[in-house]
């Protein structure tokens, strides 16, 4: 029986050998900047109180509350997968009610988007001790395994306009109902969101930036070294002189020369690239 033991072998060198990991593999990615414009935004019955009565209004913050994935096959394109990822954005907005007194108010917005992507075929079923599958349990980790596993990174979108418009003025995109967000998402707007028959609406303009793939389970072979004990020893806080320890912090520079941001060899000067906005679609 020993000789059934390391089976990936030894990758040569003291303390270093090959080792067989289960983890996932990227079969395909995609990197996009996406622009969204006039996208309705549901708003609480507070908030809605606010836009029917003015309509200077500014966004303050944004942020991805939520996110959903899907992937589908594509008939006639073995392989081949659609990716529908759909965001939850939380939005804090600002208005100016008379006499300098500006107001706060939240609302939620939904932004959907549709990729292609590669993701291979499998048809394996994966069973697993981990799962509690016993002699009586015969239910799979991953039953068929057809579709792989779609993933989405993004950051927190950018708000690029906001405009109060009347019910016929403006008909811009909606992605979803405002009964269709879910109960726990819409809880960040401090409020139940409404979507009256009468009113002013509010749309906004996003743009987004994210990184979608497709991943299957994979086994590779990787070189590894054996752990190693750290030689550097953690310095214990002095409570007793807090400020000691402030004083010995580096001092942050770069905070206070307004360099600090990427792009920073752009010109401060060039306007964004106007074909980069789209419709109520994703455009790259």
């Amino acid at each position: 029986m020993a000789e059934n033991r390391g089976i990936c072998g030894q990758a040569g060198g003291q303390g270093r050998e090959t080792v067989c990991i289960d983890t996932y593999r990227v079969l395909d990615a995609s990197r996009d900047r996406d622009c969204y414009e006039d996208v309705r935004v549901y708003l609480t019955p507070f908030g809605q109180e606010i836009i029917d009565r003015t309509c200077n209004v500014r966004v303050r913050g944004c942020e991805v509350a939520g996110c959903t994935v899907s992937v589908d096959p594509i008939q006639f394109n073995c392989g081949f997968y659609q990716l529908t990822v759909r965001y939850y954005i939380t939005l804090t907005l600002e208005s100016c009610m008379g006499q300098g007194r500006a107001q706060e108010f939240f609302g939620m917005t939904v932004l959907e988007k549709r990729s292609v992507l590669y993701g291979g075929e499998g048809d394996v079923k994966v069973y697993s001790s981990a799962d509690g599958s016993s002699s009586c349990n015969f239910v799979p980790r991953d039953q068929g395994n057809n579709a792989p596993v779609g993933v989405v990174e993004t950051v927190d979108p950018i708000a690029l306009s906001v405009k109060v418009c009347d019910r016929t003025a403006l008909r811009g995109c909606c992605f979803c109902t405002c009964d269709q967000i879910p109960r726990e998402l819409a809880a960040n707007t401090n409020g139940e969101l409404v979507d009256p028959e009468d009113g002013n609406r509010l749309f906004v303009s996003l743009g987004i930036f994210s990184v979608l793939r497709l991943q299957r389970p994979a086994q590779l072979l990787v070189n590894a070294a054996d752990y190693s004990v750290p030689d550097k020893e953690s310095v214990p806080v002095e409570e007793s002189d807090p400020c000691k320890l402030f004083r010995s912090m580096a001092f942050p520079a770069s905070e206070f020369s307004g360099t600090n941001c990427a792009g920073q060899n752009q010109n401060p000067n060039q306007r964004p690239n106007s074909q980069d906005r789209g419709g109520c679609g994703c455009r790259g």
